[in-house]
C-alpha cells in the first residue's frame, strides 16, 4: 500500500511539472522569457543533524520541481530573482509548496552559490497528534534554501540543494523540516 501511495505522489508531482516544463520554452520564445530557469531533483526528507536537528518524518524521498522567474534585481554582486515551486514527498511525510526570493551569484568559471528566503505552504502536522510527523507549528512556514552548483555551457546546472521550513518559533510548537539532495537545471 505504501508502494501504491508513493506512485501517486510521483505521479502527481511528475503531472504537475511536465506542463510546465514542456510549455515553458514555448512561452520563452513569444518574448523575453518570462521563465529564467527550470530545476528539478531528488531530496533527502527529514535529513537529521541539520539545522532541524533531529529524524521523525519518513526516510523515504521527496522530489522537487521549482521555476526561477526573470524580473531580477542586481544585489551584492548577483540577482534576485523569484522562485516558484514544490517538494512532494513519495512517502507520507510532509510536502509544501512554496514561493521565494532567491539571490544568486554566478563566478566567472560557472560556479554559482544561491540563498533565498520566502513561505511555504505544508500539509503536514501542526501540533504532535502523530510519532511519524514532526509538529510544525503553523500552515505557512518560512522556507529557506541554500544552493551551489556549477553551470554547463551557460545552460544547464548540477547543484547541491538544501531547504529548510519551520514558523521560526513564533508558534508553540516549532520542530522544523530539512531536506538536502541534487538538482539539475536548465535556462530557457
Amino acid at each position: 500500500m505504501a508502494i501504491l501511495e508513493a506512485l501517486k505522489r510521483t505521479s502527481f508531482l511528475i503531472g504537475l511539472s511536465l506542463p510546465v516544463l514542456v510549455a515553458a520554452p514555448a512561452v520563452a520564445q513569444q518574448a523575453k522569457p518570462f521563465i529564467e530557469e527550470a530545476r528539478i531533483g531528488v531530496l533527502a526528507h527529514d535529513v537529521p543533524n541539520l539545522w532541524s536537528g533531529w529524524r521523525i518524518e519518513t526516510s523515504r524521498p521527496d522530489f522537487n520541481a521549482e521555476l526561477i522567474f526573470s524580473p531580477s534585481v542586481n544585489f551584492l554582486g548577483g540577482v534576485i530573482r523569484p522562485a516558484l515551486g514544490g517538494t512532494v514527498n513519495s512517502g507520507g511525510g510532509t510536502s509544501k509548496a512554496y514561493v521565494d526570493a532567491r539571490w544568486e551569484y554566478q563566478t566567472s568559471l560557472g560556479v554559482f552559490f544561491g540563498l533565498g528566503l520566502g513561505a511555504a505552504v505544508h500539509n503536514g502536522y501542526l501540533t504532535p497528534t502523530s510519532l511519524d510527523h514532526k509538529a510544525l507549528g503553523s500552515r505557512v512556514l518560512f522556507h529557506i534554501p541554500a544552493e551551489i552548483g556549477y553551470r554547463f555551457d551557460g545552460g544547464q546546472t548540477l547543484s547541491v540543494y538544501f531547504e529548510h521550513t519551520s514558523n521560526g518559533y513564533t508558534q508553540k510548537y516549532n520542530e522544523g523540516l530539512d531536506s538536502l539532495g541534487v538538482r539539475y537545471g536548465f535556462k530557457f
